[in-house]
């Protein structure tokens, strides 16, 4: 079952007011935790029923660059903050973001840890990686899955929580957005938001010579078990590093993403796609990322 399916996705035609991104300083980065656990657990998303505050968002054209300011609450229904698996209650952030409108690729894809992957158009930042390592170690080698479900972190039906500074974000598939957008796998997806390189951010579908085409991830599981002197224990998608890339695998590149021709880019763009599995949410970046998305420690 996939994780659309788990919170069975509706398709919901709702007015929205487009944009946002967030500020560097407001996300923050959490304390390290000390875990040991080694085996994946089945997610226990907290329902959304609550309303998070009012949602104020803009997307404005400067020059070369677009602007995406906001306060990152969603209008979207969330989850109880604080729960069992998150302790901290959602606060309005004062978020700004730019990046190019023109973006280009690189010659390398660029790998980062220390910032957010990109902005949905509500607001509200895509943050996949959690800061939880084994043994409480980054220098470890061993992330754990934010959707891996051995570490709870009381993640809503959004597959979102909240930092200790407030900033709610999204780990997985923004469903609240989708289905405020109208998302539908029959149809081509509508615009979920823009990367840290300006790259637009689609989910799971497009419109591929001219038939509505699944977008799948490149990722799988290695087989067998680890190896070293880190965790024990078979590859099941508890730790990020159980997964490889295999070129050719899935539709998508090692960064989830694809040359394609959408709506809003009918003469065709680079995209990345949120996909049903691993990595759900991009873990790198075919462009260069503003230093807009770079998280820092509050001040």
């Amino acid at each position: 079952m996939t994780l659309l399916e788990n919170v069975k996705l509706g398709v919901l035609a709702v007015a929205i007011v487009v944009g946002a991104a967030a500020s560097s300083d407001a996300q923050g980065r959490p304390p390290m935790r000390q875990h040991t656990a080694t085996e994946s657990e089945p997610l226990r998303l907290v329902k959304a029923t609550k309303n998070a505050g009012r949602n104020k968002v803009s997307i404005s054209k400067k020059g070369t660059k677009r602007v995406i300011t906001a306060n990152g609450i969603p209008a979207h229904k969330v989850g109880r903050f604080p729960n069992s698996g998150n302790p901290n209650r959602i606060k309005a952030q004062n978020y700004s973001f730019t990046m190019p409108l023109s973006p280009q690729k690189t010659a390398r894809s660029t790998q980062g840890r220390m910032g957010l992957f990109g902005v949905g158009v509500n607001g509200v930042p895509f943050d996949p990686g959690a800061a939880e390592f084994w043994r409480g170690n980054p220098r470890s080698g061993w992330q754990y899955e934010a959707l891996g479900g051995a570490v709870p972190l009381g993640l809503d039906a959004n597959y979102a929580h909240v930092q200790p500074t407030g900033a709610y974000h999204y780990h997985g598939l923004p469903v609240g957005l989708m289905q405020q957008l109208g998302w539908s796998r029959q149809a081509e997806s509508p615009l979920i938001g823009y990367a840290a390189d300006g790259f637009p951010i689609y989910a799971i579908t497009a419109t591929v010579n001219g038939r509505v085409t699944q977008m799948t991830s490149s990722y799988r599981l290695k087989s067998g078990s680890r190896t070293g002197n880190g965790p024990t224990g078979r590859h099941d998608g508890t730790f990020v590093q159980d997964y490889r890339y295999v070129a050719g695998a899935g539709k998508l590149d090692e960064c989830n993403g694809a040359f394609v021709k959408t709506a809003d880019y009918p003469q065709g763009t680079y995209a990345y796609f949120l996909t049903d599995s691993f990595p759900v949410i991009p873990r790198c970046h075919k462009g260069t990322p503003d230093p807009s998305f770079q998280k820092r420690r509050p001040r």
